[in-house]
């Protein structure tokens, strides 16, 4: 399934993932998601799993004009000729010439003068040619009106927390507004269930029941069935995994079709409540993380 970006850009709608992925372990998962039939992989700088992630590639034997590349900028190379070498560090990790996808990780409202600057970086390298889109990520609507108005392009992608319990509406339709392709991190509510992280109180997708009938009714299991709900929504969906079980079973998911009182029921668990960090937030210690050069 291919998306046109608003620069006319095509990218595959599933990508895979690999946000806390090992580094020993993304390698592997990678020629996993390619054996399997992905051909977008999402990484960031702040991952540390660039270097892996390039090498997963070569190792497919595939062309490296079949995969798309997306990766993203850290808070800590915000800046005009910070973003610019920003780029140098990822493609030498990546060990390729220009990116696919280039994108803000954070807004970072704590500098936004930086984000700004930064994101004008991008648009240097996207008249450049080294890369052939650009975009942001968690950036909510009031985010993009700033950014809107002191820049010149608008990203052709937004990429959010977005799975069933967090579908985020408000920020879909700002997106949607300008012709902003959403794309959903923590699509099948992974965050919903990874230990430590925001609170144990927390219920967790995919065991969800409404979800689970519907599992059921398809053939399919939750997953496939969330990933189902992105992808008939219009959405991108980049689900993380290094289980090549798991990773080829979030690719299966362009046999079936939801009806519509389905994909209803889906959008009805909405719980408005935010699992991941709040973008407004300042993080300082976080957003000091430095990027190795190599």
């Amino acid at each position: 399934m291919e998306l046109t970006l608003n620069n006319g850009v095509t990218m595959p709608g599933l990508g895979l993932g690999v946000f806390q992925s090992p580094p020993e372990q993304t390698t592997a998962a990678v020629v996993a998601a390619l054996a399997a039939g992905y051909r977008h992989i999402d990484t960031a700088a702040a991952y540390g799993n660039e270097r892996e992630v390039g090498e997963g590639i070569r190792n497919s034997g595939l062309d490296r004009s079949d995969v798309f590349i997306e990766t993203k900028v850290w808070v800590s190379d915000y800046g005009f000729d910070q973003t610019l070498h920003a780029w140098e560090k990822a493609v030498g990790k990546l060990g390729v010439d220009n990116l696919d996808l280039l994108i803000l990780h954070q807004p970072a409202p704590d500098r936004f003068g930086k984000t700004i600057a930064a994101y004008k970086a991008l648009e240097t390298l996207l008249a450049d040619g080294r890369v052939r889109a650009i975009g942001v990520s968690n950036f909510m609507p009031h985010h993009l009106k700033e950014l809107l108005a002191a820049t010149d392009i608008i990203p052709a992608v937004n990429q959010i927390e977005l799975h069933p319990y967090f579908a985020q509406p408000d920020v879909q339709a700002a997106d949607a507004e300008h012709s902003i392709l959403t794309q959903a991190w923590s699509p099948i509510g992974g965050i919903t269930f990874y230990p430590g992280w925001g609170g144990e109180d927390r219920r967790n997708v995919m065991e969800d029941p409404t979800i689970a009938a519907i599992a059921r009714a398809c053939g399919k299991s939750p997953a496939q069935v969330m990933l189902r709900w992105h992808l008939q929504q219009g959405r991108s969906a980049i689900p993380k995994s290094t289980n090549p079980a798991r990773i080829a079973e979030n690719f299966d998911v362009f046999d079936f079709d939801l009806n519509a009182d389905q994909l209803a029921a889906i959008d009805a668990l909405d719980t408005g409540v935010r699992n991941g960090p709040d973008p407004d937030e300042a993080r300082e210690e976080r957003f000091a993380l430095v990027i190795p050069e190599a």
